[in-house]
């Protein structure tokens, strides 16, 4: 069971790994060893979100959900296999926490009088000081 919060946690039945080569450090070890970690996570089919963590999450993973709405994640930072599986869940872990915070409504608010006032003295004080670049008009005589 892999913890997320205080009433969110996901079973790591639902979490799949694949292990793929990784490019980067470990010489010519690289070549033989698959050592990066491929973590796939069905957020559709996940029954441990609620359904607005879910369109959360999915906003925020961006390129990294499918179509069918499989994040996939990949760790290859480290050498061992080990390290990156455990990278690839912390990055996980740390993507659902936010999908967990609620952003807070926005409530829309009026400018008051004064900045009103303010703002279109600001204007005219503008308006002056270009109409003092331009040219003086020619007097008709």
């Amino acid at each position: 069971m892999i913890v997320i919060n205080d009433r969110v946690s996901i079973d790591e039945d639902e979490i799949e790994f694949t292990y793929i080569r990784a490019s980067g450090p470990g010489g010519q070890n690289v070549n033989k060893v698959s050592s990066a970690a491929q973590l796939r996570y069905d957020v559709r089919g996940s029954n441990a979100l609620s359904l607005r963590v879910r369109v959360r999450l999915e906003k925020l993973a961006g390129r990294r959900l499918t179509k069918q709405g499989v994040i996939v994640i990949t760790a290859n930072k480290h050498r061992t296999q080990d390290a990156n599986r455990k990278d690839a869940i912390e990055r996980l872990v740390e993507l659902i926490k936010t999908a967990c915070i609620e952003p807070k409504k926005r409530i829309a608010t009026k400018p008051s009088r004064t900045q009103k006032r303010r703002r279109l003295e600001r204007k005219t004080k503008r308006s002056g000081v270009k109409k003092m670049r331009r040219r003086p008009k020619q007097s008709e005589e």
